[in-house]
């Protein structure tokens, strides 16, 4: 594939991944969003319909992973690094899930950074940037 070609799917793969992002609150339930805005350290956890949050976040993670498997597709064109990468999304996804849903539902401290830090790697692509240089690094090696 043309060089031209690869960085271009590649940038527009990337500006998909700010669409989500830039449309977040109109397109995904999340009664935090606004919630970690605010001065949240004085305030409750809002009420939310805890299945539908889920199941936001959920899709949310999909769609990035999906996208960010595309970049990692373009960028090294290797099988291995798409099922490693797949692994470690659904593994990632199991535990940090399993942590955010104890921390929200659960958790009587109501331990708010790790809620708020655990959230945002869920429903970023954060996952992407540590995996771009892990696979640069070792495909020079």
């Amino acid at each position: 594939m043309n060089k031209i070609i690869k960085i271009g799917v590649v940038l527009l793969l990337t500006f998909l991944l700010v669409l989500i992002r830039f449309f977040e609150s109109d397109l995904f339930y999340d009664p935090l969003y606004y919630y970690f805005k605010s001065d949240y350290t004085n305030l409750p956890i809002p009420e939310m319909d805890a299945i539908k949050f889920i199941g936001n976040i959920t899709v949310r993670f999909l769609m990035n992973a999906i996208v960010s498997l595309a970049i990692l597709w373009m960028i090294f064109k290797s099988r291995s690094i798409i099922k490693l990468s797949s692994i470690l999304y659904g593994v990632f996804f199991v535990l940090l899930m399993m942590v955010f849903c104890f921390l929200l539902f659960y958790s009587a401290s109501k331990n708010l950074f790790a809620l708020f830090y655990i959230r945002r790697f869920l429903i970023q692509p954060l996952f992407l940037l540590v995996l771009i240089p892990a696979f640069y690094f070792h495909k020079t090696k």
